[in-house]
């Protein structure tokens, strides 16, 4: 039996080294350690020649996923951020096949019509994350921009992040039961509060892969899947590779058993 998809974003490896060592660096280190797809980072690109790492991650046998720090929908604007075409191009250049963005301030003016024109000129599969931010980070914002995109029949999906719901204090399993039936990619985050206050992403426990299971039970089966924490240590291949492993596990059981 096929095993899920597995990414993995490169911003988990920390952005000093990412920077340092460029994210061409971490190609075959993924395909080594099982992983199918890679998340390349806008936000910690340096002198990378996009065409190259697009040649040489085809080459290793992994799709690529382009991460965009862009908002879809700006304050005060209807129309889509008209950053979206280029963000869409860079994409295509990495040999992405999605790209994936932040909701951003959708309200009842934002325009969709717009955005399917934006995207009809594109190949790509466009993924809407909730970010951490007081606009695209709750629950609500995302089942009205999904209905439109129903509505609109657009090809749209959302990028799950399930440790990012802590930011606005939001429910990771009431939006998994909510939004679970659009999402096309979920990051595997888990968070806890610092004695400052701040929340920050972690490497699960047993307890955090428990709650994946059961979120992943409102998504497709076999839906593509990330991690989104710190894989730091001196063996980032072994520890690559374990976790691949376990993610890639998450949903087997639900799996099995239908199989029954």
């Amino acid at each position: 039996m096929n095993k899920p998809p597995v990414s993995i974003s490169l911003s988990s490896y920390g952005a000093d080294l990412v920077r340092q060592r460029g994210q061409g660096s971490f190609i075959e280190l993924l395909a080594a350690a099982g992983a199918t797809h890679i998340e390349w980072r806008e936000e910690l690109l340096t002198t990378e020649a996009p065409a190259q790492l697009a040649q040489a991650t085809q080459a290793e046998g992994l799709q690529s996923v382009y991460s965009s720090p862009m908002e879809l929908w700006l304050a005060g604007q209807s129309k889509p951020n008209p950053e979206l075409v280029s963000a869409l191009q860079r994409a295509q250049v990495f040999g992405a096949k999605w790209l994936k963005v932040s909701l951003g301030y959708f309200t009842d003016n934002s325009d969709l019509q717009t955005l399917a024109r934006m995207l009809i000129a594109s190949p790509l599969q466009l993924l809407v994350e909730n970010d951490q931010t007081l606009q695209g980070g709750r629950i609500e914002p995302f089942q009205r921009f999904f209905d439109e995109v129903e509505r609109h029949s657009l090809t749209i999906k959302m990028t799950f992040d399930i440790g990012n719901w802590h930011w606005q204090d939001q429910s990771a399993a009431s939006a998994a039961r909510l939004l679970g039936r659009y999402v096309g990619y979920v990051h595997c985050k888990a968070v806890t509060r610092r004695a400052d206050g701040k929340l920050v992403a972690i490497p699960p426990a047993a307890s955090d892969q428990q709650q994946w299971e059961h979120l992943l039970r409102h998504m497709a089966q076999g839906v593509l899947r990330a991690a989104e924490y710190p894989l730091q240590g001196d063996d980032l291949l072994q520890l690559t590779t374990e976790h691949v492993a376990a993610l890639a596990q998450l949903g087997q059981s639900q799996r099995d058993s239908a199989h029954v």
